[in-house]
């Protein structure tokens, strides 16, 4: 089992069973009662739309557990459909676990406890980094360089690799969130307008052509509170973009000047490659290419280069484990009790 627990997205992958789970890392929990109302993509349906006594959480924030139990829970019920009919031994399963790389002894334990929810015994922990560049098909354990840049929702990780290892990384606070975020205060402060969650993703993906028109969206307006429709333009939602990426590209080029010069030389062949769901970001290859003059490649499906490179590893067609702890990166975790697929109940 490959597991790539993201901020946004939680994608786990089986042996001969390809992509079993793609869905929203989200779980609406009723306060009142503590219980689990839903979870997945039925839950960011809710985002916005509940009453006071229900919050939809993210148990996962910048690829790190912040709730072991409600990750558990999560977990659980997202994959209580999609795998019942193999659900039987899991105690016989080895699950591989991306975490961000230097991740401290906490988010490592986190990662751990979450899989242990699940009855799995087997845990093995690779960095993310490492696990993109098999996914998007780099030699990774040979001396030459290989650097990916993974653009998450709240974070972007960034790392020069060599010999199935890190030479240089960095994470930044910078990803899908702040773009939404820049546009979100823009359309806020400029036309006193609240867009609805989801809509602006919507609307930096549909700019991000070089021709692309002006489009017309709809939102509160904070003055009337009724409905509002405004245009927005292509020009002015890519300057807003640039804003925030300039710390991702100030990371960027910090991890390149930190790197050893056989391995930057490298890089001006093979150039650099962007995974991750922001890789998609309109204009970031060309920043990028821009600010280090080296080749930049967007990766085939950019956000699946995580959770196929850990399958690819767990399958051991790759190279790599978390340089940090060798042996143990693979915890044993102790017997768990086993149950049938039924004791997974779907959520009420």
């Amino acid at each position: 089992m490959a597991v790539d627990l993201g901020a946004s997205r939680t994608r786990i992958h089986l042996k001969n069973h390809g992509l079993a789970v793609d869905e929203p890392s989200l779980a609406a929990v009723d306060t009142r009662t503590g219980s689990l109302v839903a979870v997945g993509s039925v839950a960011a349906r809710m985002v916005g739309r509940t009453p006071d006594h229900i919050r939809v959480a993210r148990p996962i924030a910048s690829g790190t557990v912040v709730d072991a139990e409600l990750a558990q829970s999560m977990l659980r019920h997202l994959m209580s459909r999609r795998l019942a009919p193999i659900w039987r031994l899991p105690s016989t399963m080895r699950a591989i676990v991306g975490v961000p790389h230097d991740s401290g002894p906490l988010t490592r334990r986190a990662a751990t406890l979450a899989m242990q929810g699940l009855g799995i015994k087997r845990v093995e922990l690779v960095d993310v980094p490492v696990a993109a560049a098999v996914g998007c098909g780099l030699t990774v354990d040979v001396p030459e360089a290989a650097m990916v840049v993974v653009v998450g929702a709240a974070t972007s990780q960034i790392a020069v690799l060599s010999l199935g290892a890190v030479v240089a990384s960095t994470i930044v606070h910078v990803g899908g969130d702040a773009i939404e975020h820049a546009i979100t205060e823009h359309l806020l402060s400029r036309h006193g307008v609240i867009l609805p969650n989801g809509a602006v993703r919507d609307i930096y993906l549909r700019l991000s052509g070089a021709e692309a028109q002006p489009m017309a969206v709809t939102g509160k307006d904070v003055g009337s509170g009724l409905a509002r429709n405004v245009a927005i333009d292509a020009g002015g939602v890519r300057d807003l973009i640039g804003t925030p990426l300039a710390a991702l590209i100030d990371g960027i080029t910090g991890v390149l000047r930190r790197s050893p010069p056989d391995l930057v030389v490298d890089l001006a062949d093979r150039g650099i490659i962007l995974t991750g769901g922001g890789a998609l970001i309109p204009g970031l290859d060309d920043l990028v290419r821009s600010a280090t003059g080296m080749p930049v490649h967007v990766a085939d499906d950019p956000h699946l280069r995580v959770v196929m490179g850990l399958a690819k590893l767990a399958e051991g067609r790759g190279a790599a484990r978390t340089p940090k702890d060798p042996e143990p990166s693979r915890v044993d975790i102790g017997e768990q009790p086993v149950g049938e697929p039924d004791e997974f109940a779907p959520v009420a």
